[in-house]
């Protein structure tokens, strides 16, 4: 659900007054989010931007704390065993419920480990590759990797994340082959794209804007089904020759388990104000980010939902981690 203004300030009113009452009384003290990717990703600039403006309106300080490692699961096992006293959350991409797919043996259960608060943002990706490469189109990128097989790397932020699956995605419906490169986050895959250490990514489209702007990459085409307002010249992947691709990704926040749902349902509403504020419309529309906001209970049936979805995309490309 697409969040305006109009439906931000109607999530407030109309939260039951028990909530509000209760979750009123948080936070009384600076809050943590746990962004577990380094600095300059997608997720870490997104989380920013929204907890700048929820400590103006808050009034406390909102400390963004990044913990990377292993595609994400050490800050979201961090905040898995944090106390559930509304002073410590996980900001995570789609990845919070593609990883256990992959991943048997992580220290939580993605959906039942804790308390989803809401759905920040939606993020189309992009195609972007270092201009190095003799390609300016997706039917080009196709051509040139099925001449050179196996011998073009693309990155992503981690096994695992929605940058890796648009890889695999794009690899099991045009029949080619590539060399998956995984990072410690988006912000160091981009700057190894910059300097030509790898040749092609699946962004997301706020970590690579900078570099798109500068003329440091090169985008060829966008993920989603419809052209996105950040690159409205772009054609979709779809659109450029590989009919029914289709991927994107998303940035939500959790609680630890067993949270008052007051306290996550305060911080929803506050979240919900923060993307409807001009200031923060416009920043997220800079960076091809469309707001979202939903609520809780509706966060948690869509995460239900992504488990779903990311895990049939596995097992029909095939993916592992090594």
């Amino acid at each position: 659900m697409r969040m305006t203004r109009r439906l931000a300030i109607g999530a407030m009113l109309a939260a039951p007054a028990a909530a509000r009452g209760q979750g009123m009384d948080w936070p009384s003290r600076p809050v943590r989010f746990v962004v577990p990717y380094p600095p300059g990703g997608p997720t870490d600039i997104l989380g920013r931007v929204v907890a700048a403006r929820l400590a103006q309106d808050l009034k406390q300080p909102m400390v963004v704390e990044n913990r990377p490692g292993a595609s994400g699961t050490i800050g979201a096992e961090q905040v898995a065993r944090a106390a559930p006293d509304g002073q410590a959350f996980l900001m995570n991409a789609s990845i919070h419920v593609i990883i256990p797919h992959l991943n048997r043996s992580l220290p939580f259960d993605a959906l039942t480990d804790f308390t989803p608060v809401t759905n920040m943002a939606s993020v189309p990706l992009v195609a972007v590759v270092n201009p190095q490469l003799p390609v300016r189109s997706i039917p080009e990128l196709v051509a040139y990797l099925k001449a050179n097989p196996g011998r073009v790397s693309y990155a992503s932020s981690g096994n695992a994340s929605a940058l890796h699956l648009a890889g695999e995605m794009f690899k099991l419906m045009t029949g080619t082959e590539m060399l998956h490169v995984p990072y410690r986050g988006a912000g160091p895959a981009v700057q190894d794209l910059i300097s030509g250490s790898i040749q092609l990514m699946f962004d997301s489209i706020p970590s690579s804007a900078a570099a798109v702007r500068a003329g440091l990459l090169r985008p060829l085409a966008v993920t989603t089904a419809t052209r996105v307002a950040a690159y409205p010249d772009l054609p979709t992947i779809a659109e450029a020759g590989v009919p029914g691709f289709e991927i994107a990704t998303w940035y939500g926040i959790w609680a630890p388990p067993r949270t008052p749902m007051p306290v996550a349902q305060r911080l929803h509403q506050a979240v919900a104000a923060a993307v409807a504020a001009p200031e923060v419309r416009e920043r997220l529309a800079t960076l091809g980010a469309e707001p979202v906001a939903d609520t809780p209970e509706d966060f948690s049936r869509f995460c239900a939902r992504e488990y779903e979805r990311w895990g049939r995309l596995v097992r029909e490309a095939r993916v592992t981690l090594d």
